[in-house]
Formats: C-alpha cells, sequence, structure tokens
C-alpha cells in the first residue's frame, strides 16, 4: 500500500506553491517578514476555516496539538498568537485575493465539464450583497448606521458549479448598486438580482453592451404596454412588452417584459422584468428562481465558514479572513464536484473537519466516505536463530 499523507496537506495540494509564491511577491507580502511566511499565515487561516477555530489561540493551539505533523504541510511549527495576530493586521488581503482567483481558475475548468441546468448556452450569473454585523466599539470603521457596524460581502455566483467568481468587502452603508455599477460582463451574459439593484439607467447601460437581466419590478414603475403576448403556461398570469416611462430617457428607448408568475408554494405572484424578448416566460421565471441559489451560498458561508465573527478587528485582519473563507467554500465546491459520492457541504465540512490531520486516500475517501481505510502493512519481522 502506498503511504499518503494527512488530509490537510492533500487539500493544501490544490495550491500550486510556485503561483502562491508569485502573488506574494506581486504584493510585496513578506517585505517584512521575520520567520513567519504567508504560506504559514494561510495554512493558519485556512485551518480556522474548515477547523472551525473561534480564536486566535484556537487556530495556534490546534496547530500546535498536531506539531509532529506540520512539516509535512510546509511550515516548521505552529505561529505564536501574536506572530499571527501581526500578520493578519499588517500583510495584504489583496494576497489571498489573488489566491482565491489562482483556485477558482481551477474549479470553473472542473465545473465547464458537468451538466448545465437551462438549454440555453448563454452564461448565467446571480448578483447579491449580504450585510455581516460588527460591534461599533470594536471596528469602528465599520460604520452601517449610528448605533450599529457592519460590513457588506457583495458577491457574483456563477451557476456553472455555483462558484463564487467575483468578491468585493465593503462598509455595511455602501450601497450595493455602487458596485454593480463597477462590474463588467461579456456579452450575452443573463445577470438576476433582485429589487435592490433597481436602477433605470445602470439597466439602459447593460441594455447597450449586449448583456441580459432579469429582476423584479417595482411596484411604483410607471410604464406603458405595448403588446400583450399569449399565454404558454399556467402559472403564467400575464406576459407584456413594456416601455417604462419613470425616468425619461432611461427607459424609453428600451422594451422590457414584464411577467407575472403565480408561485403556488407561497400562493402569490410576482411581477418580473427583463429585457430578454426571445426565451419563454416560464424560462425567465426559471431563471429568476435560480436566484434563490445565491442565498443559499450567503447562508452556507455564514453556517459553514468562520464569518460572523472575526479574530482580529483591523480592516486588513477582517479581509483577509473573509478571502479565507471563500477560499475554504471554493476548496468545498471543488471536492463536490470531483466526488462521486453525493456530498452535502454542511455534512462533507464536518466529516472533513474531523479527519483533517488523519492520513488516508483524500480522493478515495470522498468517493467511499463510509468505507473503513485499508489496513497498514504488515511489515515482517526479521527471521531470530536460536
Amino acid at each position: 500500500m502506498s503511504r499518503v499523507c494527512s488530509i490537510f496537506s492533500q487539500l493544501l495540494q490544490l495550491f500550486s506553491r510556485a503561483e502562491f509564491e508569485l502573488a506574494v511577491k506581486k504584493h510585496k507580502a513578506e517585505r517584512h517578514a521575520r520567520g513567519f511566511t504567508c504560506w504559514g499565515q494561510f495554512i493558519a487561516m485556512l485551518f480556522c476555516q474548515l477547523g472551525r477555530a473561534h480564536s486566535l489561540n484556537e487556530i495556534t493551539q490546534g496547530l500546535a496539538a498536531s506539531e509532529g505533523k506540520l512539516k509535512h504541510l510546509g511550515v516548521p511549527a505552529a505561529p505564536k498568537r501574536s506572530t499571527l495576530a501581526y500578520a493578519n493586521q499588517h500583510r495584504p488581503w489583496e494576497l489571498y485575493q489573488t489566491v482565491f482567483e489562482q483556485l477558482l481558475v481551477r474549479c470553473q475548468q472542473l465545473a465547464a465539464e458537468g451538466k448545465h441546468k437551462f438549454r440555453f448556452k448563454n452564461k448565467l450569473l446571480s448578483l447579491d450583497a449580504t450585510v455581516i454585523d460588527l460591534c461599533l466599539a470594536l471596528y469602528d470603521w465599520a460604520q452601517f448606521c449610528r448605533t450599529k457596524g457592519a460590513i457588506k460581502l457583495h458577491l457574483l455566483l456563477d451557476h456553472d458549479g455555483y462558484l463564487p467568481s467575483f468578491a468585493c468587502v465593503t462598509e455595511g452603508k455602501v450601497h450595493e448598486i455602487r458596485v454593480a455599477r463597477q462590474l463588467r460582463f461579456a456579452p450575452g451574459t443573463i445577470v438576476v438580482f433582485d429589487r435592490g439593484y433597481t436602477d433605470y439607467e445602470w439597466f439602459a447601460q447593460l441594455q447597450g453592451q449586449g448583456i441580459f437581466w432579469v429582476t423584479r419590478l417595482k411596484g411604483n414603475a410607471d410604464y406603458v404596454v405595448v403588446e400583450k403576448r399569449k399565454l404558454s403556461h399556467r402559472l403564467i398570469r400575464s406576459d407584456q412588452i413594456i416601455v417604462l416611462t419613470t425616468h425619461g430617457k432611461a427607459g424609453k428607448d428600451i422594451f422590457l417584459r414584464r411577467i407575472v408568475v403565480f408561485d403556488e408554494v407561497n400562493d402569490k405572484e410576482w411581477v418580473l422584468l427583463s429585457n430578454h424578448l426571445q426565451f419563454a416566460a416560464s424560462t425567465i421565471a426559471a431563471i429568476y428562481r435560480e436566484r434563490w441559489q445565491i442565498e443559499l451560498f450567503f447562508k452556507a458561508l455564514k453556517q459553514s465558514c468562520k464569518i460572523n465573527t472575526f479574530v482580529g478587528t483591523s480592516v486588513n485582519a477582517v479581509k483577509t479572513q473573509v478571502w479565507t473563507a471563500l477560499i475554504a467554500m471554493l476548496v468545498l465546491r471543488y471536492l463536490q464536484l470531483k466526488a462521486r459520492f453525493g456530498w452535502h457541504l454542511a455534512n462533507l465540512l464536518a466529516l472533513l473537519r474531523q479527519q483533517l490531520f488523519v492520513h488516508r486516500d483524500l480522493w478515495a475517501w470522498l468517493d467511499e466516505p463510509f468505507q473503513p481505510p485499508p489496513p497498514p502493512p504488515q511489515e515482517q519481522l526479521p527471521l531470530s536463530w536460536a
């Protein structure tokens, strides 16, 4: 039987050390380093996410408890609490954004080999943001309202593999549309978002770039119906071509779809708005239902990773922890895509957390997690002559 290293070490092999060191040089992250490398910091913060450590002490002591097993991870010893705290506060968080982008490329290549839910070939993306509450007394830089602090995670979810393809961390008071206006999409992309992104000028800008979008129509929107289409599904109550008149020139030149869909589960109607005129109304409705996947991603991120509380109070430490949480989510998505076993993300992380330092073949365990590992090889004892 061939010997294998720990499962944690096999997870770290998903990251190219050469690419990681190039990222370190690019961001000059080790300019004032004295022994503690960025790779060691990355291992500690990834252990924080996968091992769900709640403090710097739990991170450093958890690694120190496996002292004899750290050399194969690429670090000589567990860091001290003060050393890790200083690194999180001063080493640029942009390093981990770059590491996230490097791993995202591998995940997208794997996701492209899988099946697609829709028949159309357009790229489908969901755009949304979630608020992460912070104590204003400790995080005075994270202004949200007069008595409350928060940061906001803006995310773009790629529905091919449900991968986070873009993320941005801002103060809680930054509106979603400010970040959305800075995004650039390939022509033909379909972007789905909720009513919080309603901006008719931005809608017109997307239309001019050849980008399709699906959202919900606000109740106070002014429009003129120019065409009524034949209903093709029993849950479609209305399918109209309209022209917005709410903001003058921002909507006059754009013909849009207004679709009323009945939700049998919640016994209510949804009024959808889209600039795609060719898709069936039922397809537009299915696209908007897919937006729920980004809500599920936020839920999994907050429940599975260490993102609701932080081990540092500075801007740099908080963003470092958020980006390592997103890296951990990419690792879990990669394992889900790679495994033949139908893993639920929460179960995968729970069992993975128990086996981080177990010496076992990761890929065999992913496919058959409840099979016992093969027995160790029996070494033949030397013969003794009396």
